[in-house]
């Protein structure tokens, strides 16, 4: 976990911590190469939020900085 993960999960009740993980694994970014992660992994945070962002990151994958499109994965 990122350093401001585990201050929002320490000083959050444990259930809004895990609603927080829960959520944020739902959000996911895609390269363009076609390799997704979710915002909890790469050591963000995306709790209750709406709209899909672009984010300019590196990714692990492919190793090229590029935007990377944001959406929610359903159940």
């Amino acid at each position: 976990m990122s350093w401001i993960q585990r201050l929002f999960k320490t000083i959050f009740p444990t259930s809004w911590g895990e609603s927080m993980e829960a959520d944020s694994r739902k959000w996911m970014l895609k390269c363009k190469c076609g390799f997704e992660q979710s915002f909890w992994d790469i050591g963000g945070i995306r709790w209750k939020a709406s709209g899909n962002q672009r984010n300019y990151i590196k990714c692990i994958s492919c190793g090229e900085r590029s935007w990377h499109r944001t959406h929610k994965k359903e159940d």
